[in-house]
């Protein structure tokens, strides 16, 4: 009677020996299978993530030619509208605390007066 548990127990632990032995290198397999696909997908999931960039940068890029066409159409048709959008500049830039210190150039025809301070007094006769 005494043989029986035992020889239950060699028949048990035998067969869990051959599970092992047929079991674990089929489980590896399948686990580098996954790891595999995981891999892959990451791939694949980073490279749609560059080209979804490279996309969204292009239509930017496309806009904002479009943009710059559009604003210097309006410039060469309406020059004021380059003085204005200046004025307005200035304007924000003043608010915003942005400018110390402003520097007045005197002009004739829109061209700086270099030697403003340089006459001599017979000139101005």
């Amino acid at each position: 009677m005494k043989i029986l548990p035992v020889l239950l127990i060699v028949v048990v632990a035998i067969g869990i020996i051959l599970g092992l032995m047929f079991g674990l290198p089929r489980y590896s397999v399948w686990q580098q299978e996954m790891a595999g696909r995981a891999r892959l997908a990451e791939a694949t999931q980073s490279r749609q993530i560059l080209i979804e960039q490279a996309r969204a940068e292009k239509e930017a890029a496309t806009l904002q030619a479009e943009a710059i066409k559009i604003m210097g159409e309006a410039a060469q048709r309406y020059p004021e509208y380059r003085k204005q959008e200046f004025i307005g500049a200035f304007g924000e830039a003043l608010k915003a605390g942005t400018i110390s210190q402003i520097i007045y150039v005197p002009t004739e025809g829109n061209i700086p007066i270099l030697e403003a301070g340089k006459r001599s007094m017979s000139d101005l006769d």
